[in-house]
């Protein structure tokens, strides 16, 4: 076994001294090559060599999204030839972040996905079929294909959507497994069944599911994750990444979490105070990036809430795991005194399947209290349809949204305006964006 990916399987304790040996290399490198967080050491009086552990942490100011936004280019540590590829994020919350890569940064990245295909139960016996787009500077795809690659494993680059194609392809070349985005697996599977497509006889055994959770925060399969498997009888493996971690949390065959690269990434989960919060309680997601080149990261809030598990995982591993996303600090809705976070309203609508498509609109109303608009496709107009969808979305949430009924080429528009990459399926208009 790969000697950096055995940390995983090593002790707490030893993977704890590990990243702490990371820890101090990393803060030298801040300190030589960063503008930005030697600024942060000096204003803040910190003595670098006094950061010595992971509890040590706590003595520096995390970094914002917004210090990304406003200060990109000071987070860069190497001179503009050293840079080969040049990512951003997807902006789904606020306007996107440059994230440069070295070629050691690629190497690093490509290593992550190898552990996480690995994680997944990938070999190199596997073909994997990307349903991701692979240009508009999207990390992710790029990320996956040189980790398949990494693995030895093959890969067929169809790209996003058109179920036709993805079948066709399944059909020609065999492929025996998947990478997409769950709900699109529900599209491929309606496809299937107009089309007199056994699922079940074909090549594709697994499923690395991205972008939407497939279970919720108590790790239980939610109900993308059972309306799948009712009709695909593949096993579904869980993801959670972020471009400016450039390392993704990938479940194994337990499915108890996803499981930290330990040697890529230390994680803190911090309350609103910004101290730890206990294993099993949510907090945000709090990263120090290990190994990258160009833009690290310290202390890094990423905006994501989860809750981290630490006991023993029977796949042998003693890292920390991570559960999907509960919820993103700037995506909380307050609306007539109850508190909702996107992905928990996502669940309730994908739970009636009198909703074909959704995007929810979220805006303030003229006292600035929060208002919520759910653009639908229902599956026919009728009256008698409407008003089931009210009274399931009443007796779920105990508030009922404001209701817009669009059409499929509508809702098409709503969900990839020009220049985005993956669906959107929340929209902020209000007019400040409200914090945890």
């Amino acid at each position: 076994m790969n000697e950096l990916l055995a940390i995983s399987f090593q002790s707490a304790s030893r993977i704890k001294a590990y990243q702490e040996q990371r820890l101090g290399d990393l803060l030298n490198y801040l300190n030589t090559h960063s503008a930005f967080y030697k600024k942060l050491f000096e204003e803040n009086n910190i003595a670098i060599q006094k950061i010595k552990t992971i509890e040590d942490l706590v003595h520096i100011p995390p970094t914002e999204k917004e210090h990304l936004q406003l200060h990109n280019e000071q987070f860069i540590c190497v001179p503009r030839n050293k840079i080969i590829e040049y990512t951003a994020t997807s902006g789904t919350v606020g306007s996107p972040v440059t994230v440069a890569l070295t070629e050691n940064d690629l190497q690093r990245l490509a290593y992550n996905e190898y552990c996480s295909f690995v994680c997944a139960n990938g070999t190199s016996e596997d073909v994997y079929q990307l349903m991701l787009t692979l240009d508009r500077q999207f990390m992710a795809g790029m990320a996956y294909y040189s980790g398949i690659r990494k693995l030895g494993a093959g890969v067929v680059r169809v790209g996003p959507g058109v179920p036709s194609l993805q079948w066709e392809t399944i059909e020609r070349l065999k492929p025996t497994a998947i990478v997409a985005v769950p709900s699109f697996i529900i599209k491929l599977i309606q496809y299937a069944e107009e089309h007199q497509i056994d699922v079940n006889k074909t090549s594709v055994k697994k499923a690395i599911c991205i972008g939407e959770n497939i279970r919720d925060e108590k790790l239980q399969p939610n109900i993308l994750h059972q309306k799948i498997i009712d009709k695909w009888n593949i096993k579904l493996f869980s993801t959670y990444a972020s471009t400016e971690m450039q390392t993704a949390f990938t479940e194994c065959e337990a499915g108890r979490g996803g499981h930290l690269n330990p040697e890529l990434l230390i994680v803190e989960l911090l309350d609103e105070s910004g101290q730890q919060v206990p294993y099993g309680e949510p907090g945000e997601v709090t990263i120090t990036t290990l190994g990258v080149e160009g833009i690290p990261l310290l202390r890094y809030k990423t905006g994501d809430i989860c809750i981290a598990y630490n006991e023993p995982c029977s796949c042998g591993r003693h890292t920390l795991r991570l559960s999907p996303v509960i919820g993103r600090k700037k995506q909380m809705i307050k609306y007539k005194g109850t508190t909702l976070f996107a992905p928990a309203l996502f669940e309730i609508i994908h739970r009636t399947d009198a909703v074909k498509e959704y995007v929810v609109e979220v805006y303030s109303n003229e006292i600035g209290t929060d208002e919520v608009l759910l653009h639908i496709v229902p599956t026919d107009n009728q009256e008698e349809t409407l008003n089931k969808i009210k009274a399931y979305l009443q007796a779920k949430l105990r508030v009922t949204p404001h209701i817009k009924v669009v059409d499929a080429d509508t809702m098409q528009k709503m969900q990839f305006p020009d220049g985005v990459r993956k669906p959107v399926k929340f929209v902020d208009k209000r007019k400040t964006t409200q914090q945890v």
